[in-house]
């Protein structure tokens, strides 16, 4: 699914972005806008919540600058979601490792989710 990520850039499905992203489970890409660039809060993800995800995969940047806020954290963790945050280039390998076990298992397609900051 993500061929390649790059300092600014990623390869999804054969097409590159330069821009942050969101990437469902269902191949969906969605441009990814936050309020604060480097301050992952609730209202930047709730796009991504209202999706019921099972996992949500955040990238926080090739360097890990990006944060998590508590209240994200803790939401997720009040809806049973399953939080996976590392620098982009692991989220990445992560995220694809998900998609692909997921698809492995016939009937079992797992609802995960990557938030991934492309830049530092």
């Amino acid at each position: 699914m993500i061929e390649e990520y790059h300092f600014g850039t990623i390869t999804i499905n054969g097409k590159t972005y330069n821009h942050d992203v969101e990437i469902r489970w269902t191949g969906e890409v969605l441009d990814w806008w936050r309020k604060e660039s480097h301050l992952f809060d609730l209202e930047d993800i709730q796009r991504a919540l209202n999706q019921d995800p099972e996992v949500i995969v955040f990238g926080t940047g090739a360097y890990g600058t990006a944060r998590v806020s508590d209240r994200v954290k803790t939401d997720i963790e009040k809806r049973g979601i399953q939080l996976i945050i590392d620098k982009t280039e692991e989220a990445v390998k992560t995220f694809n490792v998900i998609k692909e076990e997921s698809e492995e298992e016939k009937g079992k397609q797992v609802k995960v989710i990557g938030l991934f900051h492309l830049t530092c």
